[in-house]
């Protein structure tokens, strides 16, 4: 059973961004809480009946709340899901078979705009995948920046059964796997279970399913309790340096450290560890 950290869970209130008097996050179809102290967001999928397929409302209210995250204190946004399956993939009934181009270009892009937001959000991101991972969902795990899985997840791209190679869910993956392993799990739409995930890159950590929530619990405690500066800058230039050549990330991370060195919160932290007593972050 795959975690499901509703709005109305202990310790949490609907997330209304960062005003607490604004208008609440979640829909039909996405559960959105916040954690008391608004560090920690739970974005939970909310379509068991429809295995947790990625409608318009899903991925719609997944962008509003990435930007509402990066308006508010939030460290840590996990996305999770409801029922026995992570997510399906696309919504086909929502897909305009017989449409234009437009129209397909127009439907395909939510993908598009929801691996973006979780790759451009200040706040760490982490897929708590419990259950089946497939298609468009894997490509929603794979851009977070951590995957949790229980034993029992299992992640395909099927969709390569009904003539459409997963080119979006490609992108995140293709950035995270040894190239042979990855084409082939593309052009093959084979199943691979949470150990084999873990192996090649897909999956951070696995945890027995009676242990899951408390491993995504931990995780993202140990996230939350970190300065909010290092969590931003730390994210901001991973993504940035990755993609520049040897000599010109060491450059561009020269210039970052010197940067985040200058922030209260490392003058915090220093003075904190030299007087061995935990940080009070400020977030600057």
């Amino acid at each position: 059973m795959a975690r499901n950290r509703t709005a109305n869970g202990e310790g949490e209130v609907t997330m209304t961004g960062s005003d607490p008097e604004g208008p609440a996050l979640s829909n039909d179809d996405l559960d959105v809480a916040v954690s008391d102290d608004g560090q920690v967001v739970n974005a939970t999928i909310d379509r068991p009946d429809k295995r947790n397929a990625l409608n318009e409302a899903v991925m719609t209210g997944l962008v509003d709340v990435l930007r509402a995250a990066d308006e508010g204190p939030t460290k840590v946004v996990v996305v999770e899901s409801s029922g026995d399956v992570f997510c399906a993939g696309a919504d086909f009934e929502e897909l305009p078979l017989g449409g234009t181009a437009q129209e397909y270009r127009e439907g395909f892009s939510r993908l598009s705009r929801v691996m973006l937001a979780l790759r451009e959000t200040s706040a760490v991101t982490v897929a708590a995948v419990d259950g089946d991972c497939l298609a468009g969902g894997l490509g929603l795990a794979a851009v977070c920046d951590l995957v949790v899985a229980s034993e029992s997840a299992a992640f395909a791209t099927p969709e390569v059964n009904v003539g459409l190679f997963p080119v979006q869910a490609m992108v995140p993956i293709m950035r995270t796997v040894p190239e042979k392993r990855g084409l082939k799990l593309l052009f093959t739409g084979e199943r691979i279970d949470a150990g084999e995930a873990h192996e090649m890159g897909l999956a951070t950590d696995v945890h027995a399913d009676e242990d899951f929530e408390a491993g995504v619990d931990e995780l993202v405690a140990d996230l939350a309790s970190s300065s909010p500066v290092m969590l931003a800058m730390g994210k901001e230039a991973y993504y940035e340096q990755r993609d520049r050549d040897f000599a010109s990330a060491l450059s561009y991370a020269k210039e970052v450290v010197a940067l985040m060195a200058m922030s209260e919160d490392t003058a915090e932290g220093i003075e904190a560890f030299m007087a061995d007593r935990d940080p009070e972050w400020a977030g600057r």
